[in-house]
């Protein structure tokens, strides 16, 4: 049982107000240790400097999507193994099944809850603590 304040997040968000939202729901769940990047261009530059736990990035973005993002993570040895939840205003099937081809650990639909959001990262860690 991992101790939310023991994860480190990175939130990835082309909306600063997006990531404000992210970022409160995480904090009001336990979370401390949280990062934010614009983009998954500048996600990506972050965590080859700090890599995270657990990285939550939106799929429609300018420079790098999250689906690019995702990839890239993956492909690289430092970062393959950070869980990655994929946010969406759309439930899209199509772009689910690319994320999963390409190794999400879950995807969340906008708008959300912190509940809703517990409850994606703990399908991923197990129940936190």
């Amino acid at each position: 049982m991992p101790a939310a304040t023991q994860i480190k997040v990175l939130v990835v968000d082309d909306q600063m107000t997006m990531r404000a939202l992210i970022r409160s729901a995480l904090q009001e769940i336990g979370f401390r240790d949280i990062e934010d990047a614009a983009d998954g261009e500048e996600g990506f530059k972050s965590l080859m400097v700090r890599p995270s736990h657990l990285v939550i990035s939106d799929f429609n973005m300018p420079k790098l999507d999250g689906l690019g993002f995702l990839r890239a993570v993956r492909a690289h040895e430092a970062t393959k193994k950070s869980a990655f939840i994929m946010l969406t205003g759309r439930a899209d099937k199509d772009l689910v099944q690319r994320a999963q081809q390409f190794g999400v650990n879950n995807y969340i639909t906008k708008p959300f809850s912190p509940a809703q959001l517990r409850q994606k990262i703990e399908e991923v860690f197990g129940p936190l603590t």
